[in-house]
């Protein structure tokens, strides 16, 4: 159960003073190796955020020599806070609380001596004072970053999966309260939703998985001047490596400039969900895709890595 731990993240972002230090603190206090953990201050055309990353090393991983496979979890925002013009946490950054909440637990783990076989690469950024802007049907976080810099940032060229974890209630497309994940999509091909994290999705939530709708503007990098669900496949742009959202969702549209509209019970499954993942992912018993119908279709069809990119000019 994860839930202690999505509680301490919640409040610990909540806070107008939080920091990527002060986050490294409370990480290094739940049992997160601190020569672990990275903080670093990026300034961006419209303020600045403290982007954290930690590893966690797998029994069998590769960065101790071992072949176990290393997944990413990867905690997408605009920013934890809209201040001045909003006071508290917003619902834009529970990509952020789900990302550290898994670090936490994952720290614990390893610390009672439950390590797992693959490394899992675990980031995101604080920014209590991100800007807003407006987008139909409801008003978006902006950030003080551009999505280039983010998707520096949060990668890593050793990853083989990647999880988005994002809030997706700022529109009428995913009309569920919950958790949702995204087809698998990879080197700018929608590919077909993983069976494997279907089923890890039954099993947490113990109901019918729920799976959203992706369209190919999503896929593309931000500033084409292209319509875009949110941002949680933009890290698919910056990777060969299969990426699958984890969408944050409610039955109506949310803002994510909103208030007081986090779910702490949703964030914890999609929490618990990220750690199962990690754990078999890691042992070689689940895919994000077959790599023989990918080849397949590229074969048949051709590279679409065209659409990781900013396209031609017009």
């Amino acid at each position: 159960m994860s839930m202690k731990y999505t509680i301490e993240a919640y409040e610990l972002l909540d806070s107008p003073s939080v920091s990527g230090e002060s986050v490294k603190k409370a990480l290094a206090a739940s049992g997160v190796e601190e020569n672990a953990i990275e903080v670093k201050a990026v300034q961006g055309p419209k303020g600045h955020t403290d982007f954290v990353k930690i590893w966690f090393r797998g029994s069998q991983g590769k960065r101790g020599g071992g072949k176990a496979p290393t997944l990413g979890i990867v905690g997408r925002l605009g920013g934890i806070g809209a201040r001045p013009e909003r006071v508290g946490i917003v619902s834009d950054g529970d990509g952020a609380v789900a990302a550290l909440a898994a670090a936490m637990k994952l720290g614990q783990m390893a610390r009672r001596g439950d390590v797992l076989e693959g490394d899992v690469f675990v980031s995101t950024h604080i920014c209590p004072d991100a800007p807003t802007r407006p987008h139909d049907p409801v008003p978006f976080m902006d950030s003080p970053i551009n999505m280039t810099i983010a998707n520096a940032e949060e990668m890593s060229d050793e990853l083989d999966a990647v999880l988005s974890i994002d809030t997706t209630r700022g529109n009428r497309v995913i009309n569920h309260r919950g958790f949702a994940i995204s087809p698998t999509v990879k080197e700018g091909y929608i590919l077909r939703v993983s069976e494997d994290l279907l089923s890890l999705m039954n099993y947490v939530t113990g109901q019918a998985p729920v799976v959203f709708a992706v369209t190919t503007q999503d896929i593309t990098p931000y500033g084409n001047d292209l319509y875009h669900l949110n941002s949680i496949l933009q890290p698919c742009t910056a990777t060969k490596a299969p990426v699958v959202g984890v969408a944050l969702t409610a039955e109506s549209a949310v803002p994510g400039c909103a208030t007081g509209s986090s779910q702490v019970v949703d964030i914890e499954a999609a929490v618990r969900f990220s750690i199962e993942v990690a754990k078999a992912f890691g042992e070689g018993k689940i895919e994000f895709y077959n790599e023989r119908e990918f080849q397949h279709l590229v074969d048949l069809y051709g590279s679409m890595k065209h659409l990781q990119t900013m396209g031609k000019e017009v």
